[in-house]
């Protein structure tokens, strides 16, 4: 008979115990998880999300376009859980954060995030993380997949996220909460703009 020794949930103490140049980790429903080291595809579909988003929306509103958001790619997010994120981009509502979201972790709760999986990685985001995501009330989560070349919407609601967009490569999408503008999926994805 073999014995099962219950493993030991990691707390936020061990998690800010790894040095701070090497946490390239997560505190997801207590194990810590390395992020994946991103390939040259993930990190154009991550600088291809911000650069779409972040010209019309990091500013004021008022004339000029839409405006009203924060952004930021790979910070450290605690959650109210105590659970601690580090989405490929996030975003914090202007009208709810009023400054500049700063520190390390930052322990403003998003707005939006955005998650662009990676092969080692895609089951985290798609499972554990959306779970956590959805328990902290982020209300939208984009997923960027540069393996199948798709881009997902999801809306928040109570009984769990609504996919309200997918499209993939080829396609043109109004993607809320960033809907005022076009985006074409393939940009996402290294395609030069039409």
């Amino acid at each position: 008979m073999g014995s099962h020794l219950a493993k030991r949930r990691a707390t936020r103490d061990d998690f800010f115990a790894i040095p701070e140049e090497e946490r390239f980790h997560e505190l997801v429903d207590g194990e810590l998880v390395r992020k994946a080291d991103p390939s040259g595809e993930h990190g154009d579909a991550q600088g291809g999300v911000i650069a779409h988003v972040r010209p019309t929306y990091q500013r004021p509103p008022g004339p000029g376009g839409p405006g009203g958001w924060w952004f930021a790619t790979e910070v450290e997010v605690e959650l109210a859980s105590g659970d601690v994120v580090r989405p490929d981009v996030a975003g914090w509502r202007r009208e709810r954060v009023p400054a500049r979201p700063t520190g390390s972790p930052v322990r403003d709760r998003p707005d939006w995030v955005c998650e662009v999986l990676s092969p080692s990685n895609a089951r985290h985001d798609l499972v554990k993380k959306q779970r956590l995501y959805h328990h902290a009330a982020i209300g939208h989560y984009w997923i960027v997949d540069p393996r199948q070349a798709t881009f997902e919407v999801k809306r928040w609601s109570a009984p769990g996220y609504v996919t309200v967009l997918a499209a993939e490569r080829g396609e043109t999408a109004r993607a809320e909460p960033f809907d005022a503008i076009a985006l074409e999926v393939g940009t996402l994805f290294g395609d030069d703009p039409s």
